[in-house]
């Protein structure tokens, strides 16, 4: 290849040059857009446990109801479970959430110094009353 030697000449090789350049560059660009497509999804596309993954909620002592049993803090975060468990009797209560916690009504009658039917039967009791209550609450609200 010679050299050019006219001004124009010059101008024509850098022209050249430049969408040669121009070129490479719109193709690497169209590469990684696709390279990008084939590694990269929606958020519409994910399912609720993925998503979930990308989510962060606080936690506020506002949204939970406490309540403290054998040196556990059980916390209820649904108002209407939380406002018919006030309704029961602190016994019915204390039953009910050391079942939720994993004890039996064998351990249960240990703690309190109970017979096991006796808190077989205030158990099936307090989860009936609280059933009872969430479903007028619910029709109620409706």
């Amino acid at each position: 290849m010679k050299k050019p030697t006219s001004h124009e000449d010059i101008q024509k090789v850098f022209d050249c040059y430049c969408k040669k350049i121009l070129r490479n560059e719109a193709i690497n660009i169209q590469k990684q857009y696709q390279r990008m497509n084939r590694l990269q999804i929606s958020f519409s596309e994910l399912t609720p446990e993925q998503l979930a993954q990308f989510s962060i909620s606080d936690e506020y002592s506002t949204d939970y109801d406490l309540y403290k049993v054998m040196g556990y803090d059980v916390k209820i975060k649904n108002e209407l479970l939380s406002e018919a468990l006030q309704e029961l009797s602190e016994e019915e209560r204390f039953i009910l959430l050391l079942y939720g916690l994993g004890f039996n009504d064998g351990e249960i009658a240990d703690l309190l110094k109970l017979v096991r039917r006796t808190v077989n039967y205030k158990r099936q009791q307090g989860f009936e009353k609280i059933k009872k209550r969430m479903e007028e609450k619910q029709h109620d609200e409706e």
